[in-house]
């Protein structure tokens, strides 16, 4: 992706969370110039992978495949081996029209996909083999805000505003927004999130975009604290 092309994506995100009066914190406008200037007050959100994430997977075709996300709170794995700290995670995302996400389970994360408004969202669901190499033909049963719903294997939800699911780790999952249904605010509650090991892509394709810096970032993603960050 181009530096230009995330960075109009972040400005109409900006303004598509402020329509919907979803404001995002402070430090979500901070300038790579203020990053410099950041010490140990700021650690967590580095170290926890809070902020900025806007990725096409590495495909080059963001709105045919891609996804926008800010991190607003997450713990760190280590908090899950001794269950002290933060051991929860919250997402918001927005998801346009047939822009998808590729089919992908967590290992160890547990979430609730929340339609905050906007636009219908489709979720693709299937069963994996315990080595996450396949889509099991077992059927699925997952919660639909505290109801039990019964699905066969590849089995579509769509959720309509205020509707959410959960979903289990090891539970293959594909979204998208509904043609002709307008863009979708995605939320995301979940247990610590860790994107460097506990992903898992049926086809593989990359996290996090690769970069072509043909203009100045307007605020850093995720990828690009250690660059900024020096405390």
């Amino acid at each position: 992706m181009r530096r230009s092309e995330i960075n109009a994506i972040m400005r109409e995100a900006i303004a598509f969370l402020n329509a919907r009066q979803f404001l995002l914190p402070p430090f979500a406008h901070w300038t790579p110039e203020e990053w410099r200037t950041r010490g140990d007050e700021a650690a967590e959100i580095v170290e926890n992978q809070l902020g900025w994430d806007i990725t096409d997977f590495g495909l080059g075709d963001y709105a045919r495949t891609g996804l926008f996300l800010f991190t607003l709170r997450n713990g760190n794995p280590k908090n899950l081996e001794t269950m002290t700290g933060k051991v929860y995670a919250e997402k918001i995302m927005i998801v346009g029209e047939d822009q998808y996400t590729p089919m992908h389970f967590h290992w160890q994360k547990m979430e609730d996909i929340i339609n905050r408004g906007g636009g219908n969202l489709i979720i693709q669901l299937y069963n994996a083999s315990q080595d996450g190499t396949r889509l099991l033909d077992t059927d699925i049963t997952v919660q639909m805000d505290g109801v039990r719903t019964h699905l066969p294997a590849g089995g579509f939800v769509t959720l309509h505003p205020g509707e959410s699911i959960t979903l289990p780790a090891g539970l293959y999952h594909e979204f998208h927004g509904e043609r002709g249904r307008g863009t979708v605010l995605v939320g995301e509650v979940s247990r610590v999130n860790d994107d460097r090991t506990d992903n898992r892509f049926f086809r593989s394709v990359g996290r996090f975009p690769q970069i072509v810096e043909d203009e100045p970032p307007l605020h850093l993603l995720i990828p690009d604290y250690p660059a900024y960050y020096k405390r």
